[in-house]
């Protein structure tokens, strides 16, 4: 199982680029951050940074989206970055959530994220691609690879991840809703006659090592509610007993009442309030450092490649070192 680090580029940068160094040195591969251009700093900036101070860590958006960049644009962007730095990138994306609705936009369709894939995969691997109806190709890329990883919840995005994309990242560590997450982009791969083996599986939560459930919970809480604006979208499309979305998913968003984009992503954000403690135990890693081992075990039963660590809490340094020095062995 691989390991990856997920940040908000909250100024300042350097202490961006410092956390994943230091993730880099325990053993993490992948180094992610939130893509929001209004929230945060911009990232394709500090990645260079990232990049130019790690030997083997790769980078990218957890997640970008096909809105807020021309794909263009975002193709080259990465191509820029392989080149300088050899082929250590990787494109996250999505429909668009915080990045889309800040600046007063919906999030994309699933039929534009898909077309977006496909080009951007494209153009930054050297190939020609039609953008607004006009074929492009990048001439001065050379031995371009940009895998491209969809996020993905509800049954049309998961049979879209499947059928297009290199990568399949769910945003929740809850080994039942895992489980039949993956089974769907699996089976859409095989519908689409792809080889499912070749879809990497990437599971993104917080992680909180220590023994104050309590304190790790209030850490954590703001995670499902950034899980819940995704559900929100679900259950007004699809119903709220639908047999297309998991009532599972869906049960803990009934006392949701609306949400503030200004503490995205934070430990104390009161528009998580109605978040229950069962959900932030299903959905993250809380407690001692075997109880993590003990879950990403079962998830890497159920085929999840790399787990990617949301560290927005009061613990960052620790759970890193945390993690390089009892977890990500044990999984090794």
């Amino acid at each position: 199982m691989d390991f990856g680090l997920v940040l908000q580029t909250d100024p300042p940068a350097s202490q961006v680029v410092g956390l994943m160094r230091r993730a880099e040195r325990n053993g993490f591969r992948y180094g992610w951050t939130f893509d929001s251009a209004v929230l945060w700093q911009e990232p394709f900036v500090i990645y260079s940074q990232i990049l130019e101070h790690t030997t083997k860590l790769h980078v990218g958006p957890m997640v970008t989206n096909p809105g807020t960049r021309t794909w263009e644009v975002t193709a080259s962007t990465f191509a820029t970055l392989n080149d300088m730095y050899g082929n250590r990138t990787v494109c996250g994306i999505g429909r668009g959530d915080s990045a889309m609705r800040v600046a007063g936009r919906k999030p994309n369709t699933l039929a534009r994220l898909g077309e977006a894939i496909d080009v951007i995969r494209d153009l930054a691997e050297g190939r020609e691609a039609t953008v607004d109806g006009n074929p492009i190709r990048i001439p001065w890329i050379r031995n371009g690879k940009l895998p491209v990883w969809m996020a993905a919840y509800g049954p049309r995005a998961l049979a879209l991840a499947g059928e297009k994309a290199d990568g399949f990242i769910l945003q929740l560590a809850d080994p039942f809703l895992t489980e039949q997450m993956v089974k769907a982009v699996r089976q859409a791969a095989v519908d689409a006659g792809r080889d499912p083996a070749s879809i990497t599986v990437c599971v993104a939560a917080p992680a909180y090592v220590g023994d104050d459930l309590a304190h790790a919970r209030d850490q954590c809480r703001w995670f499902g509610g950034m899980v819940g604006n995704h559900v929100a979208d679900l259950v007004a499309k699809y119903g709220e007993h639908s047999a297309l979305v998991p009532d599972e998913l869906t049960a803990y968003i009934k006392d949701r009442h609306g949400y503030d984009y200004s503490h995205h992503g934070r430990a104390g954000n009161r528009s998580t309030d109605f978040v229950p403690d069962d959900i932030v135990d299903r959905f993250c890693l809380l407690g001692p450092a075997e109880a993590h081992v003990e879950k990403l075990r079962v998830l890497r039963d159920l085929g999840v490649d790399q787990f990617a660590v949301y560290n927005m809490h009061d613990a960052r340094e620790a759970t890193i070192d945390a993690y390089g020095t009892d977890v990500i062995p044990a999984l090794r």
